[in-house]
């Protein structure tokens, strides 16, 4: 199901599919993409739901909403509730659909030695096979049914970027970030790197109360060979990192330049490497020390 969409209608994505076919991927992925999620969305409120996201002054744009048969009988009411979606004034709307194989889903069930929604206390297979009946009619509507047997969930990420991505949406970020040690190590970064070795500008009289976002302080720490072989080695090191973070559906990548107190070398080095990568990536640049400066 999907409407033609004006550039300025609301986006609604409803997922749903068969238990254990990855509607958490999914639902992760989605908020990669910047989508609000909702998970386990009952039928009915629906409507009622993206009308107060309508009139919210900080309204979302953009909507993904998880339905499935863990909603009991409140499920029924979905088919009704898709209709009026579509009677919406400024709301575009489409149905993912997740499916695999009932070998596939009965072998997940068994991995994760959680209970079938539908099986009321059975079989894996008898609750899989009546929700595969439940949701017949709905699986009908869908435009994008994604088939998940052989899928790994970064593949399915993979696939629902591909889909969903859009100019707007955050997508793969790389996050260049400099700190002082003194200050504590950033608990958010997936690599550091320790550059105290690299001459210090804090020591010269002119440049002691000025950071790497002067120029004559970023000028001073390029400049020396021991700081040039560093890029080169780490440029190479990132051009083979970076995508694989990418590859493996990592939402971004936070790479962090450590030094004394995070005014110079470190701040010089994330400027640097945020300019050098931002043709290729959505790149952010974050100084978390340097309004640390006493005196």
């Amino acid at each position: 199901m999907e409407n033609v969409k004006p550039s300025n209608d609301m986006e609604v994505v409803i997922i749903t599919g068969m238990s254990g076919a990855g509607k958490t991927v999914a639902m992760q992925c989605f908020e990669d993409l910047g989508f609000y999620c909702i998970d386990n969305l009952p039928p009915e409120l629906l409507v009622t739901f993206l009308d107060l996201m309508m009139k919210s002054d900080n309204r979302m744009r953009r909507i993904a909403a998880v339905m499935d048969t863990r909603g009991g009988d409140l499920f029924d009411s979905i088919i009704g509730a898709l209709d009026d979606l579509l009677r919406t004034d400024g709301v575009s709307s489409r149905i993912l659909f997740l499916d695999a194989d009932d070998e596939t889903l009965v072998r997940r069930y068994k991995e994760t030695r959680r209970s079938h929604p539908l099986a009321e206390g059975g079989l894996p297979l008898a609750g899989i096979q009546k929700e595969r009946l439940l949701l017949s009619e709905l699986r009908g509507r869908a435009r994008s049914i994604y088939q998940t047997s052989s899928l790994k969930p970064r593949e399915l990420r993979e696939k629902i970027m591909a889909e969903f991505s859009s100019k707007d949406s955050a997508g793969f970020t790389v996050n260049f970030i400099s700190f002082g040690f003194k200050h504590g190590m950033p608990i958010d970064a997936d690599v550091v790197f320790d550059v105290r070795f690299l001459p210090n500008p804090f020591y010269l009289p002119e440049l002691k109360a000025k950071t790497g976002l002067n120029q004559e302080v970023y000028d001073y720490v390029l400049k020396w060979s021991d700081t040039q072989i560093l890029i080169e080695k780490l440029t190479d090191l990132f051009k083979f990192l970076i995508p694989q973070y990418k590859n493996e559906g990592k939402a971004q990548v936070v790479v962090a330049f450590g030094c004394t107190g995070g005014q110079h070398r470190s701040v010089t080095l994330a400027e640097f490497f945020g300019a050098s990568f931002q043709e290729e990536y959505r790149t952010l640049i974050t100084h978390r020390d340097i309004e640390k400066r006493k005196g």
